[in-house]
């Protein structure tokens, strides 16, 4: 309209932190991500079109409280890949098979290198009402 300002967003992306950059992006590359270095100290990792930053940047209190959530159509294919990869084994993480929420969601708990926690999970057919 007259004046108005367009505030429209493009996108927006987390910086991931990592304590060690090349095993992160590694665990990254293995759990499913595109990987782009952007430099030393950077990387973009995408699937499609949801993307973040991994970062070579680590500070423990830091990394032990960041989570991130990652709505997928195929929350159990998604473990089956964490599962056959042998992630927990290979890397020390810690990986938690999926459970219906009662907030309508089914999803698993895994930790990055790094001790990032992601929630990965999908919609389900939730009764919310009670």
């Amino acid at each position: 309209k007259n004046g108005a300002i367009k505030m429209d967003v493009i996108e927006i992306k987390a910086y991931v932190p990592a304590k060690d950059f090349e095993l992160s992006t590694q665990f990254y590359r293995d759990l499913g991500f595109n990987v782009e270095l952007l430099g030393p100290e950077m990387a973009y990792l995408n699937i499609g079109t949801s993307s973040f930053l991994l970062q070579n940047f680590y500070v423990k209190e830091h990394a032990e409280n960041f989570m991130m959530h990652m709505l997928v159509e195929n929350v159990d294919g998604w473990w089956q890949k964490v599962v056959s990869q042998k992630l927990s084994d290979r890397y020390g993480v810690m990986a938690i098979a999926p459970v219906d929420q009662p907030w309508g969601i089914r999803d698993f708990v895994l930790t990055d290198p790094t001790g990032v926690l992601w929630r990965i999970g999908q919609v389900i057919h939730c009764d919310c009402s009670d």
